[in-house]
């Protein structure tokens, strides 16, 4: 008896592990994807994932195919380990009837994204679908709304992560908008709301898939996505990478990540290469050496551009900064790094891009990215080189003030510890939204060189004295004068420092070393929440 039972139970799994049949693989395969077991395999360290509800079947009644019962559904969920740590997921078997989203096909779903959340355990979800199962018809509108809930319910409990690896369309979209990191794979990863076809004959507009909701589009235009690969493995290294610098849940702490030693107790090869190459090329290699190139990354002329990111570099840990959204508004740079192992969140004007102004593309992004390190209790490093709200027609009429409002939104509420340094310009409304003290910045460092101010010193020069630079017989020699004086007497840190807005005026060779400090002293930083249902952000 326990024989023929065995034998059931075999057959049964081997079916489900089918999935499609071996042509409809075949068909992924040769479309450039990965199967839904495939990219489970990706994800998890070997042999811990462990399959939920996988007997369960499809349920279509309608049309004429109420005996077509296709086990699982089209999706795989379940449970494993990803670097040592409990991750759920649910995968999207674009081979099993499309990937199209049914009643028990949601309700897969839904379960796992119920386990997640009474774990408080991060969840992945795999996007791999034709849409709504039309044959299903309000079961499977139903079913989006479950997940949608349940998406909503855990948001800042627990990491939600979405990655797109096929289509994505239709009420499918929201799902992913809802949790906090988009990724999408170049070439197979599609999100839209409506197909080229229902645009052509809506508004008579034409256009490609591609051109419509591909990745390029979403990483460099519509903010969309947040992460953007060429290939799939890269595409689940990089979820695997994004989940080492957040916590599981709000309620537990980050794992602090270093490099690991040899058993013999000698430091690593890649220490060891990394310190002989830095020696050749006259640096030690320690920390605070790297931040002493500060001073020829940057320079002391405001008006000279120079990349940020050459900054974080010195700053963080070495090869620790992940860059989230780098193709989306340029003049904001957000992301992960690590100073001392320990996860920071970093904000940073890019003097790269409109000088390092902020718009209403950068004024979202910024404040997204607050939020969500404020909900995961990841520290926020803030570096701040500024001259303005960008100004002009199409920024007003985008509504710059509603989205400079959500930055200073997110700043205000934000209740983890927030360090600001600033490199240079500090002007106007734009350096009260870079986290400034009376934001409630914990600390508020100064390089020697920082200009803070109400603007800068041509254009308070030009609107304060513009009378007396009038009546003068030599314009220019007045201007220049008076600019001269705005500068020694305005705009240096020193003013700021006196009045308490500059905790400290500091060497730029000294940024990292205060930096580990101010994260130490504020790592069991607690605000008392205060009792109301919550606030109303300018959306």
């Amino acid at each position: 008896m326990w024989k023929d039972s065995i034998s059931t139970l075999d057959r049964k799994r081997s079916r489900i592990l089918q999935a499609g049949g071996s042509d409809k693989i075949e068909k992924q395969h040769n479309s450039g994807k990965l199967t839904a077991r495939e990219r489970i395999d990706l994800l998890f360290d070997p042999g811990t994932f462990v399959e939920v509800d996988n007997f369960i079947e499809s349920r279509i009644d309608d049309f004429g195919l109420d005996k077509k019962r296709v086990p699982g559904d089209g999706v795989i969920t379940g449970y494993g380990e990803i670097n040592g740590r409990t991750v759920f997921v649910s995968s999207e078997d674009f081979t099993v009837i499309g990937g199209s989203l049914g009643e028990y096909h949601s309700m897969k779903i839904t379960r796992i994204q119920d386990m997640a959340y009474d774990m408080k355990a991060p969840i992945i979800m795999i996007n791999d679908s034709g849409g709504a199962r039309i044959e299903e018809g309000i079961d499977s509108l139903s079913g989006y709304a479950g997940i949608f809930l349940r998406n909503t319910k855990a948001s800042g409990v627990i990491p939600q992560i979405a990655v797109i690896v096929g289509p994505c369309s239709g009420g499918a979209c929201y799902s992913p908008a809802i949790c906090d990191y988009i990724f999408m794979v170049s070439g197979i990863g599609k999100m839209f709301i409506t197909g080229p076809q229902v645009v052509k004959t809506v508004v008579n507009e034409e256009c490609t898939v591609e051109e419509l909701g591909g990745a390029s589009v979403h990483a460099t235009r519509s903010g969309v996505t947040h992460f953007t690969y060429e290939d799939e493995k890269e595409c689940f290294e990089g979820v695997k990478k994004l989940l080492s610098y957040l916590p599981s849940s709000y309620l537990k702490k980050t794992p602090i990540v270093r490099k690991k030693e040899e058993s013999t107790g000698r430091k690593s090869l890649l220490y060891s290469i990394n310190t002989l190459v830095n020696r050749r090329s006259g640096r030690t290699g320690s920390s605070v050496d790297r931040c002493a190139e500060l001073t020829e990354i940057v320079p002391d002329n405001s008006r000279k551009a120079y990349n940020v990111l050459d900054v974080i570099d010195r700053i963080c840990d070495r090869e620790s900064f992940f860059e989230v959204q780098k193709d989306f508004a340029k003049n904001v740079v957000v992301g992960y790094g690590r100073i001392g192992g320990r996860s920071i969140g970093i904000v940073a004007n890019q003097p790269m891009a409109l000088a390092g102004s902020l718009d209403y593309d950068g004024s979202d992004k910024a404040a997204r990215f607050i939020r969500t390190c404020d909900c995961f209790n990841v520290p926020l490093v803030v570096l701040v080189d500024v001259p303005a709200f960008m100004p002009g027609t199409a920024q007003e009429h985008k509504g710059i003030i509603r989205h400079g409002a959500k930055m200073l939104y997110a700043f205000s509420e934000a209740t983890v510890p927030k360090i600001s340094v600033i490199m240079r310009k500090a002007y106007g409304g734009a350096y009260i939204a870079m986290n400034s003290k009376n934001m409630g910045a914990d600390i508020v460092y100064a390089w020697p060189g920082a200009e803070i101010a109400v603007m800068g010193a041509e254009g308070a020069v030009n609107i304060a004295f513009k009378r007396a630079i009038n009546e003068s017989e030599n314009k220019e020699a007045t201007r220049e004068h008076l600019v001269q004086e705005y500068k020694e007497k305005f705009m240096n840190p020193y003013v700021a420092a006196s009045r308490g807005f500059v905790t400290e005026v500091i060497k730029p060779d000294e940024t990292r070393k205060r930096l580990a400090a101010a994260l130490k002293m504020l790592k069991n930083k607690q605000v008392a929440p205060v009792a109301k249902k919550h606030g109303n952000i300018p959306l």
